[in-house]
């Protein structure tokens, strides 16, 4: 018997992976009809299931960076990377110390200071903590230089005054020029015993670091006022260096230990706040898995919606089947058919979630507005704003687990439909 040669034409365009008429099928089958109206409700809560789900989980991602990022920025920026503490004897020589660590590859700044808890007072009271520092070594601090909101740094040393923070200066209701006590419980021995010891001091500036918790902790005082204040003469408490580049972190520690020769116990800022970034990163982790859920669901309905559309269009099968179509290109089709749900969802869900962490300040100023309400309250999280960093290699693993989920469901169903017995189907048509 003689071939039609159409047929054998056709014949050969279907042999082909993934040929235009199997992306005809697949294509129509998305679109709703009446006979497949639910199966489409199934395909469009698969669709907004990875667009929501890609989307949450940028936005959580940035975020989290975005906190981990300013955090440390803050936390480094005021406290340094490496410490440096006396062992045995008095750190009097610390200037020297300073010219050693200060000389060494990779340090941007060693700054000695006496650091000591203490009450500050108005008609209220707080806790801060006091640090005394030359006027030099304060406009280098990273945290504090740029940050002066009211007053100067000029003539630190010499204006017998403090520098405070922000928000000490909002609660106790201070303003530049004006009088505060600080308190300590360490003073003068008497025949009662040990006295408080107090001192007065104007407010020569206010500074915001944008941290809550060191706005409203910091009160910075001259070196040599300090040195008095807290009994300390001619000495310093701490030197607290900062690196050039953070991550050569334990290079320059090694370098240090090598260069300094006096005894010294050396901390960095990873000992002295290793809970804190521990726990952020476990919440990050934990966030992730949690919202991969949300992407896991619509992979799921995926696979039901394909298992309801195959079981609906057994006899669309039947009759490809009898028509020429291999058991590959029915696959192929409905492969299509679920693939396209969850790569638009995937890729919309990419813009939606890029335009999102790029706004997520804005958008909390807007529902803080909208709500009255603060949603972002510093004196928990630390920040004054909500932090947004957003990482290309997050964005990457998101969207490729995003897009592997969602290719491996349509396999089964694909399967299934190829699976299809045409005899069987067509049986009682």
């Amino acid at each position: 018997m003689t071939q039609n040669p159409a047929d054998s034409q056709t014949s050969s365009r279907g042999a082909r992976p993934f040929a235009a008429f199997e992306w005809m099928i697949a294509l129509r089958y998305l679109r709703a009809r009446r006979s497949t109206g639910f199966v489409s409700v199934i395909a469009g809560f698969s669709f907004t299931g990875i667009v929501l789900g890609v989307a949450t989980l940028i936005v959580v991602m940035a975020v989290m960076n975005g906190f981990h990022k300013d955090l440390l920025a803050k936390i480094v920026g005021v406290n340094g990377h490496i410490f440096l503490q006396a062992v045995d004897t008095p750190l009097t020589d610390y200037d020297d110390v300073s010219r050693e660590v200060s000389g060494i590859p990779g340090v941007a700044l060693a700054i000695p200071m006496i650091e000591g808890p203490a009450a500050v007072s108005t008609t209220s009271m707080a806790f801060a903590l006091v640090r005394g520092v030359r006027e030099a070594d304060i406009k280098r601090l990273p945290g504090i230089a740029g940050n002066v909101r009211q007053g100067t740094l000029d003539g630190f040393d010499k204006a017998g005054g403090v520098a405070i923070g922000q928000r000490i200066a909002e609660n106790l209701g201070l303003r530049l020029g004006d009088k505060i006590k600080v308190l300590i419980a360490n003073g003068p021995q008497t025949p009662f015993g040990v006295a408080p010891r107090s001192k007065v001091y104007p407010v020569t500036a206010i500074f915001q670091m944008g941290m809550a918790e060191f706005d409203n902790l910091f009160v910075y005082m001259p070196l040599p006022e300090a040195q008095g204040f807290f009994s300390k003469d001619n000495e310093a408490s701490v030197i607290e260096v900062f690196l050039d580049r953070p991550e050569n972190l334990d290079s320059v520690r090694s370098a240090i230990d090598s260069a300094v020769t006096r005894p010294m116990i050396m901390t960095d800022w990873r000992e002295r706040n290793r809970t804190v970034f521990d726990a952020l990163n476990v919440e990050r982790n934990v966030m992730f898995i949690i919202l991969t859920l949300i992407v896991l669901v619509a992979a799921l309905n995926i696979i039901s919606g394909l298992i309801m559309l195959v079981k609906d269009k057994s006899h669309d099968i039947a009759v490809l089947r009898t028509m020429g179509a291999t058991r590959g290109g029915v696959m192929r089709i409905f492969l299509i058919t679920g693939a396209s749900i969850g790569v638009v969802g995937t890729f919309a869900g990419l813009i939606l979630g890029l335009l999102l962490a790029s706004n997520v300040e804005g958008i909390r100023q807007f529902l803080k507005w909208l709500l009255n309400a603060n949603l972002f309250p510093a004196e928990i999280y630390f920040l004054s704003q909500v932090p947004s960093s957003v990482d290309p290699i997050d964005v990457l693993l998101v969207v490729g687990m995003t897009l592997t989920l969602s290719v491996l469901a349509t396999i089964y169903p694909s399967w299934r439909a190829a699976k299809l017995d045409p005899v069987e189907a067509l049986r009682y048509e």
